[in-house]
């Protein structure tokens, strides 16, 4: 299978901002013949602070995801927090994406799952690889077996994270693909206080070692300006970095088979 990418901003900034992104990581991914996911949210729910940013909401950015897909015919991804929110959010989005912290909320899952929609469940930092296994059983109830499982590190001490890429192989014993999360891997949570912060410089090495062990794809958060980013600007990586490091990655999974 060829290596897949999901990636866009963090949140929906503005609806110009969206439009830019979709437009150069469809060009790109195109180039390289990637299979393609454009990605953002529409509201950041698990901000550090009560003051960040947390994006446009429910219904204005479905709007504006909905015109994305129209503009750019890109597929798209985005999360959700409540389950409320499944239905609604399926009339646009391809891929559902559960937030690492609400990975064992079994309501948020069966909700999820009941739409049918690819689901996208990123392994909480406090989960072993192989606990995901009962993420993947409540999916499974509801009849949908169209999972993908995230590895996006794991807690080690206090503000920072550790990825351990046996846990890519361990995952996929479940017979789903395995998704790395290459930017939120280098995330620092709450190092800045009243912010996350991070060390994006990182995010090519982590991505390539990840391709490496055997990742089916790559998440990552990509900006134009990286330190203006309303949300994750310290892990997200440079819009114009993004084709440099595809190209290696591409290469790797080649490799690798």
């Amino acid at each position: 299978m060829s290596l897949f990418l999901i990636s866009g901003p963090c949140v929906i900034e503005s609806e110009e901002l969206v439009f830019r992104c979709a437009k150069q990581l469809k060009e790109i991914t195109e180039r390289l013949g990637m299979d393609y996911y454009f990605k953002a949210s529409f509201d950041k729910a698990n901000r550090t602070s009560i003051d960040s940013f947390r994006g446009p909401g429910l219904e204005e950015g479905l709007r504006i995801l909905k015109a994305v897909k129209n503009e750019f015919g890109v597929k798209i991804c985005t999360d959700i927090h409540e389950p409320w929110q499944a239905e609604q959010t399926a009339e646009v989005a391809d891929i559902i994406q559960i937030p690492a912290y609400l990975c064992r909320q079994t309501d948020l899952l069966v909700a999820a799952g009941k739409t049918g929609k690819i689901i996208n469940v990123k392994k909480g930092q406090f989960l072993a690889p192989w606990d995901m296994g009962n993420v993947v059983r409540k999916i499974e109830s509801t009849g949908n077996k169209n999972i993908m499982l995230c590895e996006r590190g794991s807690c080690f001490g206090y503000n920072n994270l550790v990825v351990d890429m046996t846990s890519i192989p361990e995952m996929q014993k479940f017979g789903y693909p395995v998704v790395f999360d290459a930017t939120h891997s280098v995330q620092k949570p709450g190092g800045n206080g009243k912010s996350t912060g991070g060390n994006r410089e990182y995010v090519p090495t982590l991505a390539m070692a990840a391709v490496a062990a055997g990742a089916d794809g790559i998440f990552m958060e990509a900006h134009p300006n990286p330190p203006q980013a309303l949300s994750d600007g310290s892990n997200s990586i440079a819009l114009d970095d993004v084709e440099a490091l595809l190209r290696q990655l591409v290469e790797i999974k080649k490799i690798k088979g």
